[in-house]
């Protein structure tokens, strides 16, 4: 299955119609197999426009398309079948075993009451492989520490097989290790990817593309090194942000400082 080609399309939303914009129009075009970073301050509108591109919220103006159809146009069970979301929030597991939350990712693909098949058991096998989690694959998820659900969760979501992932700050909770081991899968997954970080100097090695955010309102898209500049950073974010060179490697890292 090859990746998404995801087009935004000047897309607002609003609790309400009568509300204040939470996210102005804001539009994109993420290439398939392209990873875009959306970055941005607390209350920026990440969590909002990711919700816009998985189907949990309705554009109030605009409209999110895959490959040319719109997404609020296929049957929810064709749309899970082509997008993936890992969130910030973490269910509760329901006294449910990690191998059974990672088979929740096939439920799209399964036609009324059929069971799983040997197929769907392959799949689930490799994504708790591909996560290191099968030796916590009988482990009630409920007793998992939050990094652990975390990697569960993605899990999760490369078992649904999608064609285009949404992460929300697939890094939090976890250590260092781990943190890697997901970005390296990150970069080396057949799939467009759209990731809302925190940590700018991630983004920057990690994303081919970056959405800055402030205030409900794109600032910048483009590359890198387009978008993650000392001004638009500093603006941003209300600090005085500086960029550095790293030797031997010479790759681009910024610091932060409280403006005097």
């Amino acid at each position: 299955m090859t990746a998404a080609d995801l087009l935004v399309r000047d897309v607002s939303w609003a609790p309400s119609k009568r509300a204040p914009l939470v996210l102005h129009q804001t539009g994109f075009h993420v290439k398939p197999g392209r990873i875009l970073g959306v970055v941005g301050p607390n209350g920026a509108g990440k969590s909002t426009l990711l919700r816009l591109l998985y189907r949990y919220h309705a554009p109030l103006s605009g409209a999110v398309e895959i490959d040319g159809q719109d997404i609020w146009s296929m049957p929810p069970r064709a749309a899970a079948r082509q997008t993936a979301a890992v969130l910030q929030e973490q269910p509760s597991g329901f006294g449910m075993t990690v191998q059974e939350i990672v088979a929740l990712g096939r439920t799209p693909h399964r036609l009324g009451y059929s069971t799983s098949g040997a197929r769907d058991a392959e799949i689930v096998a490799e994504a708790l492989a591909t996560l290191d989690l099968p030796a916590l694959a009988h482990r009630d998820f409920g007793t998992l520490s939050g990094g652990e659900r975390q990697r569960v969760m993605v899990a999760r979501a490369l078992a649904q097989e999608p064609r285009l992932l949404i992460l929300d700050e697939p890094t939090n909770h976890l250590d260092i290790r781990h943190q890697l081991e997901v970005l390296a899968l990150i970069r080396k997954l057949d799939l467009t990817i759209v990731v809302s970080l925190h940590d700018l100097n991630i983004a920057a090695g990690v994303c081919d593309d970056i959405l800055l955010l402030q205030g409900g309102r794109a600032l910048g898209f483009g590359a890198p090194h387009d978008v993650l500049t000392e001004t638009l950073i500093s603006g941003a974010f209300a600090v005085d942000a500086r960029q550095e060179q790293l030797s031997p490697s010479n790759n681009r890292h910024f610091s932060f400082h409280l403006p005097l």
